[in-house]
């Protein structure tokens, strides 16, 4: 009998413990994140604003989440996963501060970039953190627990921000400031909670590196449409997140920012069901049904707007997002496929560029073409440009399979 890989009872629920504690600062600290998003109009109105600024607020925060990723989201495989999270999480906290001492254009976007810079520094590093503590309180398991509660924490955290934030701003006297507070207070706890999680890395010294990045060449073709496909995903939740609650508000007339909240919860609550349910699919299907309904839901919003109707428009924002989540974990599928064992880390951080420059480039690029022309053609060009990547992905990925 081989005693030396199981954990002793007390180190066992303590790892299950902090698995727990984990996934819970994880989804709040995601949850801030995301929680301006219904907010944006209130600072339009405030300030005299449009689309397009609101559009670069947003691309601050994707650029801090590419820097921080190949700067700092690795580090935690030599200095420890605790070492990194808790400065992650104090970091979104000072965003924060930022966001309720000053409501001006330059302060919001460095509030963005360093709440960016939070989520690059968080999210591999709390993901690896719970697969570790899932594996050290049952030996033995297979990693299906720990990568759901991943998705669940990662999506539904970005899903709940804007919702707790839009129901704060619609119920309370100071929407521009309580919900910042609510998530500090939650944040603060989190950050608590992972100083007395378990560690599961021993640092080790080892000379600083940035994050490589590197493209399979034996299969390149149907690595960079895997990243084309990501990049059109990411592309769909930057349009919720940032663009979308303007569209409720000036263009289907609803004013709601509970219902703003509500759109983008839809968006990312059927990305993370749409994980999990379809956690076995296999991999073709999974990338067929994931870009369909992505189509699917990107055609209904942008009629929605056309013609304006609300109950399109959600049901349109389900689609997306289910097709988004499922479409984006068969391109992780796609990529681990063709890498090398050696040299996952590194393709990963190259999918991770491209899903975070659809995060940002696209959506910037729709807020500089509502400053000449109506915002309705505007999600027209950008629906069509989506649509012709997806069907270039599709034929690629296809004929690779």
């Amino acid at each position: 009998m081989t005693t030396q890989t199981v954990a002793p009872p007390t180190a066992s629920r303590r790892h299950g413990a902090g698995f727990w504690l984990v996934a819970y600062t994880l989804a709040v600290t995601m949850g801030f994140s995301a929680a301006p998003a219904p907010l944006y109009v209130l600072y339009q109105a405030k300030d005299g604003f449009g689309p397009f600024t609101v559009t670069l607020v947003f691309a601050a925060y994707a650029l801090g989440v590419i820097a921080s990723l190949f700067v700092a989201g690795h580090v935690s495989d030599w200095v420890g996963r605790r070492r990194v999270l808790v400065p992650a999480v104090l970091v979104n906290v000072l965003a924060g501060v930022v966001f309720l001492v000053w409501s001006s254009v330059p302060a919001l976007l460095a509030a963005r970039f360093l709440s960016g810079i939070s989520i690059g520094m968080l999210t591999a590093t709390a993901t690896a953190h719970l697969t570790e503590l899932h594996l050290a309180a049952r030996p033995g398991a297979s990693r299906t627990r720990a990568d759901v509660v991943a998705t669940a924490a990662n999506l539904g955290g970005i899903g709940l921000g804007p919702l707790v934030a839009g129901l704060l701003a619609d119920h309370v006297a100071d929407p521009l400031h309580v919900p910042y507070l609510v998530f500090q207070a939650l944040m603060l706890l989190g950050a608590l909670a992972v100083a007395l999680t378990p560690e599961t890395v021993t640092a080790t010294r080892t000379r600083y590196r940035p994050q490589r990045v590197s493209v399979p060449p034996q299969a390149r073709a149907r690595y960079l449409a895997a990243g084309a496909a990501a990049l059109a995903e990411f592309a769909v939740f930057g349009l919720f997140t940032s663009l979308a609650p303007g569209f409720l508000a000036n263009t289907l007339h609803q004013h709601s920012h509970t219902l703003a909240g509500v759109s983008v919860f839809a968006v990312f609550g059927a990305a993370a069901l749409a994980q999990i349910v379809l956690a076995r699919t296999a991999l073709p299907r999974l990338l067929g049904l994931g870009l369909g309904l992505l189509t699917t839901g990107l055609v209904l919003v942008t009629v929605a707007v056309w013609w304006p109707s609300l109950a399109l428009f959600l049901v349109g924002a389900v689609l997306a997002g289910a097709g988004a989540g499922a479409g984006f974990k068969s391109s992780v599928g796609i990529v681990l496929g063709v890498a090398p064992e050696e040299s996952r880390g590194e393709a990963l951080a190259g999918l991770f560029l491209a899903a975070y420059t659809g995060l940002a480039v696209p959506v910037l690029l729709l807020g500089v073409a509502t400053r000449v022309v109506d915002i309705r053609v505007a999600l027209l060009g950008f629906t069509v440009v989506l649509l012709v990547i997806l069907a270039v992905v599709v034929r690629r990925l296809f004929r690779a399979s």
